[in-house]
C-alpha cells in the first residue's frame, strides 16, 4: 500500500495562494489516481479535486474551479494542489488520497494525515 504525507498548509489572508504537496512512498506512485479532499470544522469531508495516473485528466468540485489546480510529478512521487484566490470558506483540513481505479469522488483506498489550511478575512 502507498503511504501519503501532506505538507504546505498554513495561515494566509483572503486572496492569497498556497500550494499543498502530498508525497507518496511504499508503492509505485504512477499506479494510483490521486485526489484532494477537505474537512471544515463540524462538517463532513468533501471532494476537492482529482487527477488520473498521468495527470492528463482532472476533476474539480464546483466551488474551486478556476481557483485550484491539481497536478502531479510522478518522478517525484508527489501530487500538488495549487490554491489561488483563497477565501475564508476554504478553511479546512486538506487530505490527499490514492486510488487504483479512477473515480474522482471515491472510494479511495489510502489517505494521508491531513494539513491545516486557514484563510483569514
Amino acid at each position: 500500500q502507498v503511504q501519503l504525507v501532506e505538507s504546505g498548509g498554513g495561515l494566509v489572508q483572503a486572496g492569497a495562494s498556497l500550494r499543498l504537496s502530498c508525497t507518496a512512498s511504499g508503492d509505485t506512485f504512477s499506479r494510483y489516481c490521486m485526489g484532494w479532499f477537505r474537512q471544515a470544522p463540524g462538517k463532513d469531508r468533501v471532494f476537492v479535486a482529482a487527477t488520473t495516473w498521468s495527470g492528463g485528466g482532472t476533476h474539480y468540485e464546483d466551488s474551486v474551479k478556476g481557483r485550484f489546480t491539481i497536478s502531479r510529478d510522478n518522478a517525484k512521487n508527489t501530487v500538488y494542489l495549487q490554491m489561488d484566490s483563497l477565501k475564508p470558506e476554504d478553511t479546512a483540513v486538506y487530505y490527499c488520497a490514492a486510488q487504483l481505479s479512477y473515480s474522482p469522488r471515491g472510494p479511495y483506498e489510502n489517505w494521508g494525515q491531513g494539513t491545516q489550511v486557514t484563510v483569514s478575512s
